[in-house]
């Protein structure tokens, strides 16, 4: 099933892998590589996450404390958010399909 990242979404893995790559090199790249770990998790066993809220389920990024937030659609998994776990709640229901 196709993967399809949520643009701030997207965009706040990368500056989180900035910031992170900024306080060691290469921990950014670390990140990267976990987030798309996740998402082949997510992609194989799109039903495994437990549910965070109505249709959105969570998956968390090994190695790092960050979440991901994901919808299944019918016909692709719409990736609502790369959390930090210790970010504000919910201010990325506004990213919803």
């Amino acid at each position: 099933m196709r993967v399809i990242f949520h643009p701030e979404a997207y965009e706040e893995m990368l500056e989180s892998a900035r910031f992170l790559n900024d306080k060691n090199p290469g921990l950014g790249a670390d990140l990267i590589t976990a987030v798309q770990d996740a998402t082949r998790r997510i992609a194989k066993f799109p039903e495994v996450g437990p549910i965070e809220q109505a249709n959105i389920r969570r998956c968390l990024v090994r190695g790092f404390p960050f979440t991901v937030l994901y919808e299944l659609l019918t016909d692709r998994i719409f990736i609502a958010a790369v959390m930090h776990q210790h970010r504000r709640p919910y201010y990325w229901k506004h990213r919803l399909p």
